[in-house]
């Protein structure tokens, strides 16, 4: 691929992005993770509830700001990795080094 061609498609989805971004920052805004992966703020929003929804974060407020909490022993989606846990996927890209204090066990 040349620095010509457009991506067409990425290996990760926004939902992992997310996730990825906020291990590596529990406190991260919204507008933040946003501008890191290139949607919008209302779509960092939508995945976030998402998230949320499907049990693989909760948040709580801390002043004017939220404070993430990654649950590590939740399971992948897709019947094809649905015995990986997010945590493993965590690992490998961020390191429980730099996401420790944002990872708690369900």
């Amino acid at each position: 691929m040349t620095g010509d061609q457009p991506r067409t498609w990425t290996f990760l989805t926004n939902h992992a992005r997310v996730l990825i971004s906020i291990a590596e920052a529990p406190g991260i805004r919204l507008r933040d993770i946003a501008d890191r992966i290139g949607i919008t703020e209302r779509a960092a929003q939508r995945i976030v509830a998402e998230l949320e929804s499907g049990g693989y974060l909760s948040h709580e407020k801390v002043g004017r700001r939220n404070l993430y909490h990654l649950r590590p022993n939740a399971h992948l989606r897709h019947p094809l990795e649905q015995d990986i846990e997010i945590g493993q996927l965590l690992d490998f890209f961020v390191g429980r080094s730099s996401a420790k204090g944002a990872i708690q066990p369900s």
